[in-house]
């Protein structure tokens, strides 16, 4: 491909300018010509710079929102898709992300759809981006189709982050705990030995395990850090596996404490993705399709398309989901009303704000009740130390006092 600049005539007659990608000259003014634009001058462009890398096509963290919210915008002001294109291109801040919106526009010039331009790269528009997108195509509802993405990104966004606030305090204080007991452990009980040798009391259970223990991982933290390693990198492996995955994404959803809590994100995720979906105009099998592909979980995977093959058939969604445990009555009932009623986006919208309130009010309720829980097991653990270090000085002391 040659870069070709051009100065030309648009169809109102106004003098434009600016570059095309063709392999020739003709093809140039042919791609013009489909944009009504009539060239008056048309030169390949010569760079005496240096080839460069190109930026690895990619987003930072809340640049597709925003990015979803301006296109919205735009086209809903009436300014054409590819002038809007060129003016995110410019405002993007992320090198990558300026490369894909680029590489969108030449695309979209040579007469590629704007869906088709996302779909060729899925690491910055997801399936659901995209099947969104080709729907307001075809309905000529883009606009609004937009905005109800970027009312989606951003609602998601949300939930991810209240459940990164969750999880951020339990996991620190939980590795400053794992922290204090390796310290203990390593550097600080092994320096009882030489006393508990000179004591002539016989150690208790709990202090001969402890000591063992402890020698052990000081003669051989290498060994210990090694083996760790070994098990995590392990465990991390069969979770790729499709058994682990299922096992694991199970386990998610029932462990005590947590699995409520991301049962509710779950849910609501399946419920707001699914509703808006249907809102925009995707068929209701492709949309479970596609629900059933973004949900994050293979519980809720393999319980979709179950039912998207019962939909297949003939038979409602109701009844399919309603046999599988991971969705409760109320939102069965819901959907079953939905499907009699015809207004199984709205109450499906209902059924995520309701979740999202669950969530909310879960987490404020996690945050309260981790704390306590965690000091309790720091005091357990670190008290647990203390007292087999200490048993022996103890019962030497009860010792003396017995032989005084």
């Amino acid at each position: 491909m040659t870069t070709f600049r051009y100065n030309a005539r648009d169809e109102k007659g106004r003098n434009v300018s600016g570059t095309v990608e063709a392999p020739n000259p003709q093809e140039a003014a042919t791609i013009l010509r489909r944009r009504s634009i009539v060239a008056t001058d048309l030169r390949a462009e010569v760079s005496s710079a240096k080839p460069t890398k190109a930026a690895r096509p990619g987003c930072r963290k809340g640049e597709l929102e925003l990015f979803t919210r301006q296109m919205a915008t735009m086209i809903g002001a009436g300014i054409p898709l590819l002038e809007s294109l060129e003016v995110l291109e410019e405002q993007a801040e992320s090198p990558g992300f300026k490369t894909v919106v680029h590489a969108m526009i030449e695309d979209i010039r040579g007469g590629t759809d704007l869906s088709a331009a996302m779909g060729r790269f899925p690491k910055v528009f997801s399936t659901i981006y995209v099947s969104m997108v080709r729907a307001g195509e075809a309905s000529g509802q883009l606009t609004e189709i937009l905005t109800r993405l970027a009312e989606y990104l951003e609602a998601s966004q949300k939930l991810k982050r209240d459940i990164k606030s969750a999880m951020t305090y339990p996991v620190i204080s939980l590795c400053l705990v794992f922290a204090i007991t390796g310290f203990l452990m390593i550097g600080i009980v092994p320096k009882f030995k030489e006393i508990f040798d000179g004591l002539g009391v016989p150690l208790p259970g709990i202090t001969q395990a402890l000591m063992g223990m402890s020698l052990f991982l000081r003669d051989n933290v290498v060994l210990a850090f090694a083996g760790i390693a070994a098990l995590v990198a392990g465990f991390m492996f069969w979770k790729r596996t499709p058994r682990g995955t299922r096992v694991m994404d199970r386990f998610i959803l029932t462990v005590p404490v947590f699995g409520p809590l991301f049962r509710k994100v779950a849910l609501s995720r399946f419920a707001r993705t699914f509703s808006t979906l249907i809102r925009s105009g995707v068929p209701i099998v492709a949309a479970l399709e596609i629900v059933g592909e973004t949900s994050g979980n293979t519980v809720i995977l393999e319980a979709v398309t179950r039912a998207a093959d019962s939909v297949k058939t003939g038979e409602s969604l109701a009844a399919p989901l309603a046999k599988e445990p991971v969705f409760p009555p109320m939102v069965t009932r819901m959907i079953s009303i939905g499907e009699r009623t015809g207004a199984l986006e709205q109450l499906l919208g209902k059924v995520s704000e309701f979740y999202d309130q669950q969530v909310e009010a879960e987490v404020k309720a996690l945050t309260s009740l981790i704390e306590p829980i965690l000091i309790v097991v720091m005091g357990v653990v670190v008290g647990g130390i203390v007292l087999a270090v200490f048993l022996p000085i103890f019962k030497l002391q009860e010792a003396l006092g017995a032989g005084g």
